[in-house]
């Protein structure tokens, strides 16, 4: 048996394949040149970054290594951290090592600034560097917390951050740049509520130290989010069905964590693991998950926009997807709570 293909066939193929590609990349030239026309009101929302003369630094929640009583300064320090559980570190240097991997996430999000010199003036580039100089903070100063408490293994994690870094990150919103405000929407709420939901946990473990750590990191976060939603809340307005079809687009499969390809050089399956402690602990939960779906859905107000076509299916898939979620959150839970222990190489091989 033969099958005979014309060219007339391939060629009808070939053409309907460039058009495809010709009409995709009209669009994503159409969302920059949407982005850029937005360098105004970005200008104007740049009061979202703190101003650095009045910011906080690391040194303002560690021990001052100049004063007299540095030495009773850090054992005060070590004292208040010695009542944290295991699973407790383990969320805490997860998060850690994800704030270490600040370098990756500002290259692959350069997307939205397109600040290809380094030192571009407008302000969405204003807005990137600003936001990647805050958010380097939080690594730093987390980072310091743990190798002045004693309590982790500090090569590990180190190792650790080393391999994140070389192992880059891919927040799947290229080419689009509609799909980055989407994701940094989405990433700053949901790291907003890990770090507040670890303030509360070691609150009550015993270590203020660390409590308010979590909070002023928590706090950066939540204007981070204030940001990017109200930017991708612009996008919704000016242009709703490529604002909807990117958001659909990033909703369908699970949002990519900046931490998934952590690895600290012998656990393969590291970040799975710590998300497990993470979802027991009840500091990122897929109810969490659900949740900020249903936050941006409401507030960029999707179900009312006035859309058709494919914009028009993605907003009704875009309305039920919580629920979705929410439909299989407690088996989710109960199926973690029932895995056995695993070791995490941070707290010297300890099972959690």
């Amino acid at each position: 048996m033969s099958v005979t293909i014309s060219f007339g066939t391939i060629w009808d193929a070939i053409f309907k394949m460039e058009a495809l590609l010709t009409t995709q990349m009209d669009m994503i030239y159409d969302h920059f040149e949407i982005l850029d026309g937005m360098q105004q009101i970005v200008g104007e929302n740049l009061s979202l970054l703190a101003p650095i003369e009045r910011a906080w630094q690391p040194a303002d929640y560690l021990p001052n290594l100049n004063a007299d009583d540095w030495c009773q300064q850090i054992q005060n320090f070590r004292t208040a951290a010695q009542g944290l559980s295991d699973e407790a570190l383990v969320v805490l240097v997860g998060d850690m090592v994800t704030e270490e991997a600040l370098p990756s996430y500002s290259v692959s999000l350069n997307l939205i600034a397109r600040d290809y010199d380094g030192t571009n003036s407008k302000p969405w580039a204003k807005w990137m560097r600003g936001w990647s100089a805050e958010e380097n903070r939080h690594g730093d100063l987390l980072n310091a917390y743990l190798r002045l408490t004693g309590r982790v293994d500090m090569r590990s994690v180190e190792t650790t951050i080393h391999h994140l870094i070389a192992n880059g990150f891919n927040p799947r919103a290229y080419p689009d740049p509609y799909n980055g405000l989407v994701y940094t929407s989405f990433q700053e709420r949901a790291t907003r509520i890990s770090h507040a939901n670890v303030a509360k946990l070691v609150a009550v473990q015993g270590d203020p130290n660390l409590a308010k750590i979590c909070l002023r990191i928590a706090g950066d976060e939540a204007r981070h989010e204030a940001f990017y939603t109200l930017m991708a809340g612009k996008i919704m307005d000016v242009d709703p069905a490529g604002g909807i079809l990117a958001f659909r687009e990033m909703m369908r499969g699970l949002i990519a964590m900046p931490g998934r390809l952590m690895y600290d050089g012998k656990d393969a399956d590291l970040f799975d693991h710590f998300a497990v402690v993470a979802q027991r602990l009840g500091v990122y939960t897929v109810h969490d998950y659900a949740a900020i779906i249903q936050h941006l859905v409401k507030t960029w107000d999707i179900a009312s926009r006035s859309v058709s076509g494919a914009a028009a299916k993605a907003q009704e898939y875009l309305c039920k997807q919580a629920d979705r979620y929410l439909a299989h959150a407690d088996k989710i839970a109960d199926f973690q709570r029932s895995l056995p222990p695993v070791t995490f190489s941070w707290i010297q091989g300890r099972a959690v």
